[in-house]
């Protein structure tokens, strides 16, 4: 870390959470020394995290930063709702996003603008809560929304069993390879609750590469 650089503080609750995990999954006793400088961190708006997750949706992490990389420089190093209105469905396509993508973010832009989601009233609500708001934007999937849940608001104990990076986890440390379904992901985590986020988040970190970060 250079002089320049601010350490980026934990969520409060991460040591519980490590001490917990450490105790209660064999695996996660292993996986989770490796990655001892590194932790969950929150750096983007609100708007900006779901407009990265729905650019991450369904592709690999290389084509999604490839994707992101073209909406920056069509809107801004910090695209705004603002923004990404300005350029339009047309314009997004124009820079290269994937055309249903380009709806989607329109629409989501749309949502901020006119205020028909109230992200300054997310921190306060349940989880569940949060997911039923978000759903009701074009594009947006429960999967879209635990991702905010977890890299926006930093939610403890949120389980994606959606997501494919957290399924292959799984399926390579606690069943040799063998495919796993979301019955089977779900009884491994019960020994993580109540930080199912953070087991998650070590597990992604035990992929190379490393999912997109939100």
């Amino acid at each position: 870390m250079s002089p320049a650089e601010t350490p980026v503080a934990k969520p409060h609750y991460w040591e519980d959470a490590v001490s917990h995990l450490l105790r209660r999954d064999r695996i996660l006793k292993k996986l989770i020394p490796q990655h001892p400088e590194v932790w969950l961190t929150s750096r983007s708006t609100p708007f900006v995290t779901l407009a990265r997750a729905i650019i991450g949706q369904q592709v690999s992490a290389r084509a999604a930063d490839t994707a992101w990389q073209r909406l920056l420089e069509a809107a801004g190093a910090r695209p705004s709702p603002a923004a990404v209105l300005r350029l339009g469905a047309d314009g997004l396509r124009a820079a290269g996003i994937a055309q249903r993508k380009a709806d989607y973010l329109h629409d989501l832009a749309t949502h901020f603008s006119d205020r028909k989601v109230h992200p300054d009233r997310w921190s306060k609500m349940d989880d569940e809560a949060v997911v039923n708001e978000l759903v009701g934007i074009r594009g947006i999937s429960r999967w879209t929304a635990e991702m905010f849940l977890i890299f926006n608001l930093q939610r403890p104990d949120v389980l994606p069993l959606d997501d494919p990076g957290l399924l292959k986890a799984i399926s390579l440390h606690y069943f040799s390879g063998e495919p796993v379904s979301r019955f089977e992901a779900r009884e491994v985590s019960l020994a993580w609750q109540p930080w199912r986020t953070v087991a998650t988040w070590y597990l992604w970190h035990s992929l190379e590469p490393v999912p997109v970060q939100y």
